[in-house]
């Protein structure tokens, strides 16, 4: 029944209804098509700008690694690196505060340190010879062992000296009775390399780039990108140590030193190394009487008036020769071998070569 009543409805009311069913229709759909559409503007600038930012980070972050640098300066660069890169990567120190890296010796827990690290960050070129084994096993045991030293062009000992080497000078006297035996022969060979580079600072900044290549291997590119910025961070701070050391008058640029360490420094702003307490590039070694006694005429000779020590090791040997020559000779510790601690303005790598540099400059002036 229902069917032929409705088949009754005129046909002219039928064609009216359709088309303002049709409207009904469209607007509601058209409503609810406007309605998404704003919901979608309102949500996904938002969504989109998380999905970003998340992807952003990720990026940016890298995957993180563990680092272990054996001197505290490798150590502050490789944590510049580490904090540029916003990961969650450790770097661990071995050397503390302090210590000569000629005569440091690792525990037995720094050596697991190493061995369980996914790089470790070296000098390299004898400097570190009590980490000998250590660095072996490191690299036995599947840890990734960079030797910075040997790949950023080392120069031999000696570059700096204009004829005052000891073995050279006095290569036809016999010394066989002033303790000149095989171990002081050898780390006197003015032919090996230098392994105090970082004084230096271009290389240093090298050695930035170096190390963030080699964290980027495994960590992302992120770390590449931060070995890069550190890297041009020194090499800005590199203009006010020039500036410092470029500040003394040429001929006043000479200088004695407790051992062999500032070779770089000398060849880098036109220094020339008169002599060394201890005629080798290793605190380990010792000077015999003939050893010293050359040094004083020289220092006297040439009118110098002071001896830059090591604030990791005694001075009382270059006191000693101090006191020889004679005079107002200064007794000047710079940092050498190691970081200084709080409050000494060379608490990371750039703030000690701007004291170092400044301590010199200042010696030599006054």
């Amino acid at each position: 029944m229902r069917t032929s009543r409705l088949a009754l409805i005129p046909a002219t009311f039928l064609a009216l209804a359709a088309p303002l069913a049709a409207c009904s229709s469209e607007d509601t759909s058209a409503e609810s098509s406007q309605e998404a559409a704003e919901e979608t503007a309102v949500a996904s600038p938002d969504e989109a700008t998380e999905e970003a930012s998340d992807e952003a980070a990720t990026q940016a972050s890298g995957e993180a690694v563990t680092v272990v640098a054996t001197t505290t300066m490798l150590g502050s660069v490789a944590a510049d690196i580490v904090a540029c890169s916003n990961t969650g990567s450790t770097v661990t120190t071995l050397m503390p505060i302090g210590a000569d890296p000629h005569d440091f010796s690792p525990s037995s827990a720094q050596v697991a340190e190493m061995v369980q690290a996914d790089v470790v960050v070296a000098n390299g070129l004898g400097l570190e010879a009590g980490l000998d084994d250590a660095l072996e096993n490191a690299a036995s045991d599947g840890a990734t062992v960079i030797e910075v030293a040997d790949m950023v062009d080392p120069i031999p000992f000696g570059s700096a000296e204009e004829g005052h080497s000891h073995d050279d000078e006095h290569s036809d006297e016999d010394h066989s009775d002033e303790a000149k035996d095989d171990d002081h022969d050898d780390d006197h060979d003015h032919g090996s390399e230098d392994p105090h580079f970082w004084f230096d600072m271009n290389r240093m900044a090298t050695a930035a780039q170096i190390i963030g290549d080699e964290l980027a291997t495994s960590g992302g590119q992120v770390y590449a990108d931060c070995g890069e910025q550190v890297g041009d961070d020194i090499r800005a701070a590199e203009a006010d140590v020039r500036a410092a050391l470029e500040s003394v008058p040429a001929d006043q640029r000479i200088v004695v030193t407790d051992h062999d360490a500032l070779g770089y420094l000398a060849d880098a702003y036109g220094y020339e190394i008169a002599g060394t307490v201890i005629p080798a590039g290793t605190t380990l070694a010792e000077p015999s009487s003939a050893d010293l006694a050359e040094l004083v005429e020289v220092m006297q000779d040439e009118g110098v008036r002071v001896v830059f020590t090591n604030t990791a090791d005694p001075s009382a040997l270059s006191d000693a020769v101090a006191a020889e020559v004679g005079g107002d000779v200064q007794v000047v510790a710079l940092y050498v071998g190691s970081l200084g601690g709080p409050d000494t303005g060379a608490e990371d790598y750039i703030s000690m070569m701007r004291t170092n540099a400044g301590l010199i400059s200042r010696a030599l002036t006054s």
